[in-house]
């Protein structure tokens, strides 16, 4: 495939016009899904914030993830490798390593300062970075605490905002005399869905279209079929939906007794039960059950959703007037990705891990600096992508030379409108969380532009699962055993075996 060979040539580094080391923002979100980002999608709102990111550079329409979880997600960002190499796998494993090799020691090396702010979830105290405040775990929304070298306090505010006000106030106090990388990781759009007091009625008078594939009956797909993240049977109406207290299976006035409401202050409260306490009532005034209660708890979930959404673009723009205030725009490469998509409502789900389109992409969108004269921007990459490319693309933009052990090639040439002869034409994906949380067995696959190979393996299961996304780009047909498919099927078996020894997996 070449990539290897990409990664380590590219020496053009940053444009030729550009008169002064580029800098980098990085900014990662939580469980946002490409189809909430109306520049992918405009069925369900509108991100004007994040759509100006992709009309002045460049939106990857095929962007991956080799592991659809957030703590591994997160190791693969700093590392460029694949999980089984940087050794943190699941969520519950053991601390990320952080002695390892990563890009921002690398760019601290080759000069540059780092930072990160928001959320880490790596179960450790960030290494490479000479600025770091960041949430401990999950984070929460409302007035939520920080960990800092110098220990831990809780700030006043709706995350977002804080997120966001941090982030400007390290670019205002930064050494300006050398270029940054700074990683602002937010804690949205996160379960359980909770929105700044400002947009609580937000997309309450809108009623969204079902998914075409909620109601999937997983013939043919036992792994899908034996998973729990179902908006039917396991989004739970009080703790996502914050409805009633499922515990005692009453309604309480004000809402739900909940971490998040615990912490808020008076006002907050206030504001917040403005709007719930009349959404409970109406609610238990209607006694839905089966189906009709399964279709009002996907509008509930949109709602509350895309309210996060909502706050997350606002604050894309706050942060976007102030670059372009300070003049670093110029010189500035500003990345927003995800960590992994996420369902909403497709085959009936919630949540991400599954090796299937919604959870296996995610947005990927890099404003190009202003300085790349000749860029031409608002351009489509459809070069298959994934977050291992993240840290070669920055040593390159830096300068700084990738080194061979990274599995990801740089995004450099893309960013620039080139077409390499030799980009990948498959890529891997391994998850590894079971038993766990939603109950997604252990999977690892192959996709090419066409078709998608996924082996579900375990104690208890052995099960192959092959696609055809031109015919069915849903999922909802497993072909392994389609005699129609037969040649494929041995190619994409020959595919998976490439890819694993390419990035050397031999992990079940």
């Amino acid at each position: 495939m070449g990539l290897s060979a990409l990664g380590t040539q590219a020496k053009d580094r940053q444009a030729a016009d550009c008169d002064k080391p580029l800098n980098i923002i990085y900014i990662m979100t939580d469980d946002h899904s490409f189809q909430t980002i109306s520049c992918y999608d405009g069925r369900y709102n509108d991100t004007p914030n994040l759509d100006r990111l992709a009309r002045e550079g460049v939106r990857f329409g095929n962007s991956f993830v080799t592991n659809s979880i957030s703590g591994p997600s997160r190791a693969v960002l700093v590392t460029g490798k694949h999980s089984h190499k940087n050794g943190f796998m699941r969520n519950d494993g053991q601390p990320f390593d952080g002695s390892q090799q990563t890009f921002p020691k690398l760019l601290q090396k080759g000069g540059y300062q780092t930072a990160i702010i928001g959320k880490w979830h790596l179960m450790s105290t960030p290494t490479g970075f000479d600025h770091w405040e960041i949430l401990p775990g999950q984070g929460s929304y409302y007035n939520p605490d920080f960990i800092t070298p110098e220990g831990t306090h809780r700030e006043h505010g709706y995350v977002t905002n804080i997120i966001t006000d941090k982030g400007i106030d390290y670019l205002e106090h930064r050494d300006k005399s050398k270029p940054f990388c700074l990683l602002l990781h937010h804690k949205a759009v996160h379960r359980i869905w909770m929105s700044d007091t400002c947009d609580l009625t937000q997309f309450e008078d809108k009623t969204f279209p079902l998914p075409e594939t909620f109601r999937d009956d997983y013939a043919g797909r036992p792994a899908a079929a034996d998973q729990k993240m179902s908006i039917d049977k396991d989004m739970d109406l009080a703790y996502d939906l914050k409805m009633i207290d499922s515990t005692i299976d009453t309604p309480l006035k004000g809402g739900i007794v909940h971490g998040e409401l615990a912490r808020m202050t008076p006002q907050q409260r206030a504001q917040w039960d403005s709007v719930y306490q009349p959404l409970i009532d109406r609610f238990l005034s209607l006694g839905l059950s089966g189906e009709k209660l399964a279709e009002w708890k996907y509008q509930r979930y949109m709602r509350d959703y895309l309210k996060s959404v909502k706050s997350l673009d606002d604050n894309i723009g706050r942060l976007m007037e102030y670059l372009e205030k300070e003049g670093l725009l110029e010189n500035t490469l500003i990345v927003y990705a995800s960590d992994q998509g996420f369902y909403m409502g497709e085959h009936g789900w919630f949540d991400k891990r599954f090796m299937y389109e919604e959870s296996l992409r995610t947005p990927l969108l890099m404003r190009l600096p202003d300085c790349w004269k000749e860029a031409e921007r608002g351009r489509v990459a459809d070069q298959m992508v994934q977050n291992i490319d993240y840290a070669p693309t920055f040593l390159t933009l830096a300068g700084v030379p990738v080194p061979e052990d990274i599995q990801g090639v740089s995004l450099v040439p893309l960013l620039k409108g080139e077409k390499p002869k030799h980009w990948r034409d498959a890529i891997y994906y391994h998850y590894y969380e079971f038993p766990g949380e939603h109950h997604v067995r252990k999977h690892y696959g192959v996709r090419t532009d066409r078709y998608k190979l996924i082996h579900f393996y375990g104690n208890d299961i052995d099960s192959w699962e092959l696609y055809d996304l031109k015919t069915d780009p849903t999922e909802l047909h497993n072909r392994y055993d389609d005699p129609k498919l037969a040649k494929v099927r041995a190619k994409m078996h020959e595919k998976l075996e490439q890819v694993r020894e390419q990035y050397d997996d031999r992990t079940e």
